[in-house]
């Protein structure tokens, strides 16, 4: 293990797990590569990113590259003599840079591949209404997210469970998974199956995981109640699903749904003003929970309709 030198690179909370886990074992992490600091909240302060205040809390060597191809980071990273990249919830590689290690590139994807290739498989995966999802290990090569499978593991997504809590859940799963990869990659156990090989499915019935973007997040009053209700739970607590409440934004985080007969039209609010306050579907009701108008802050819904009026 020690003398395996890995570079990992990763941003988000989501990859921390797996650089812990990693270290943890022993290896050699020779290099930990994540996103430059950016300025974020009203004092604009340089924010650094997860996997960088774990790097820092473990002194390992940090790079922060703007370009993924500048060559002052190409030649930084051909000096550190890597055999192996590792990559968690980070920016799309050029090929100088993931072909680079004898031993390639592992990436750990949040899905059982080849569903749900892209850059939001958790919140797609809700959206969609599956009941399992899952975690892979693969080779990166040049089309993102079709390189061969290492190991895979499935996870039965909550009838309830919003994209946060499986997130939170998959972080971990997916950060064991990868030291299984890597520790058997070392004892050379693993063999590679291309990911034509794992699934039966043809080219129109896999499912996308594109970036999620604001028109995605307007919820349609018209579609069903479970489809507006996995919209919601798939976007919570972020990005947000939302609707308009008197011209100004409403972001939903949690609901109840109802499947019922209903005698309003699509997208009408209910509310006694004092206990509920839901909107029609056309095949039932949502009642919000968990909301947050905007210009406030987030809020139960009782307390919400205490300070509000029709």
């Amino acid at each position: 293990m020690k003398k395996l030198r890995i570079i990992f690179m990763g941003t988000p909370e989501f990859a921390v797990p797996s650089l812990e886990r990693l270290v943890d074992a022993g290896y050699n992490i020779v290099a930990v590569v994540t996103a430059p600091d950016k300025p974020s909240g009203r004092g604009l302060q340089m924010n650094e990113s997860a996997v960088k205040k774990y790097a820092l809390s473990k002194g390992l060597k940090i790079l922060q590259p703007e370009k993924l191809k500048n060559p002052a980071f190409i030649n930084e990273l051909k000096e550190l003599n890597a055999d192996l990249h590792v990559v968690v919830a980070f920016r799309m590689l050029p090929e100088v840079v993931w072909n680079m290690p004898p031993m390639g590139t592992i990436n750990l994807h949040g899905s059982l591949l080849p569903q749900y290739r892209g850059a939001a498989p958790i919140n797609w995966a809700i959206i969609n209404g599956e009941k399992e999802t899952g975690v892979t290990t693969f080779k990166l090569q040049q089309e993102i997210d079709t390189g061969n499978i290492l190991l895979q593991q499935k996870i039965t997504i909550g009838d309830e469970e919003n994209a946060g809590e499986l997130h939170d859940r998959m972080k971990e799963i997916g950060a064991d998974l990868l030291l299984q990869t890597i520790n058997e990659l070392v004892n050379k156990n693993l063999k590679e199956t291309e990911q034509t090989q794992t699934s039966s499915l043809n080219s129109h019935s896999l499912r996308h995981a594109p970036k999620i973007f604001t028109e995605t997040c307007e919820i349609k009053w018209e579609k069903s109640v479970d489809e507006v209700y996995n919209l919601i739970r798939g976007l919570s607590p972020y990005p947000t699903a939302f609707t308009f409440l008197k011209g100004k934004k409403l972001k939903i985080f949690n609901v109840q749904k109802e499947i019922t007969n209903i005698k309003e039209n699509p997208g009408e609010l209910i509310t006694d003003s004092k206990t509920y306050l839901k909107f029609s579907c056309n095949n039932g009701y949502i009642s919000l929970k968990e909301l947050q108008l905007e210009g406030k802050k987030k809020m139960y819904v009782e307390d919400f309709l205490r300070g509000w009026r029709m």
